[in-house]
Parts: structure tokens; sequence; C-alpha cells
């Protein structure tokens, strides 16, 4: 399936094409559109551009609204949902020690990729590796 979003990817669109390969489409083709280019593509799921179903509602980023449209319960990707909330959306209070470092890391992931896919593949290794450190921190 073909996944439409906004080029110049940040903390959630990474987050958000880590579970889309990783749960939802293991065979994801993503495109990339300019900010505000209008139409997108035809044929292709549309996330984190502001007005499409998949994209941030009720003050949270998109990674979290997938969790709830695909009816995702995993604790873990609950957890990495709060952390890229507070890493891509204001929040009053900081809850979540990792959003700051998390955000940082993306970004420079973003500045050192030619191209937005490469990031999108970089950024998997990171959203690998935050899904089991948390995972290693639930007690058996």
């Amino acid at each position: 399936m073909k996944w439409v979003t906004w080029e110049h990817v940040g903390v959630d669109r990474m987050a958000c094409a880590w579970l889309i390969t990783k749960y939802l489409d293991p065979q994801a083709e993503f495109l990339f559109v300019p900010a505000g280019h209008k139409p997108l593509p035809e044929g292709a799921e549309a996330f984190d551009i502001p007005g499409v179903r998949l994209s941030h509602h009720r003050g949270h980023c998109t990674f979290y609204t997938m969790l709830r449209e695909y009816d995702l319960a995993d604790p873990i990707l609950h957890r990495i949902a709060q952390i890229v909330d507070e890493a891509d959306v204001m929040q009053e209070v900081a809850l979540e020690p990792a959003a700051p470092g998390l955000d940082l890391i993306c970004r420079g992931i973003r500045l050192i990729s030619p191209e937005d896919l490469i990031a999108l593949e970089r950024g998997h290794l990171i959203y690998d590796a935050l899904y089991a450190q948390l995972q290693s921190e639930i007690p058996l």
C-alpha cells in the first residue's frame, strides 16, 4: 500500500512510518510531498498531514491517533505514543524524560539523511531500540 506524508520527516512521522511497517503494512511504500501540497496522490493513505484521518486529533500526535484508529493495544506502543506526543506536541507538563532526546535525535537523523526515505530507514533503528528498552523495563 502507498502512504503519503509531508517531506522533511520528524519525530512523529518517523514513529508513524515505523509503526506502519512494523505492525500494519510490512510492504509499505512511502511518498513525500511538500507541506501544503494539494492534491495528495490518489490511492495513498495520508498521515501526519493536517485535516486527514491519520493526523493530530484531540491534542495528540499522529502516532497516538494511529494506535487508536487501528486498535493497537500493546502497552509499550502506548508508552512510545506518550513519548512521541510530548516530543511532537506542546505539553504543559513534561512527564517523559526521553521526549526531548528523541526529538533531538530524529531532527539529527533528518539532517544527516540525503532524503526522507533514508531518514525513515534510519529512524526505524531508533524506534526498534526504544521499543526494546521499554520492553526490558517491564518486570517479569
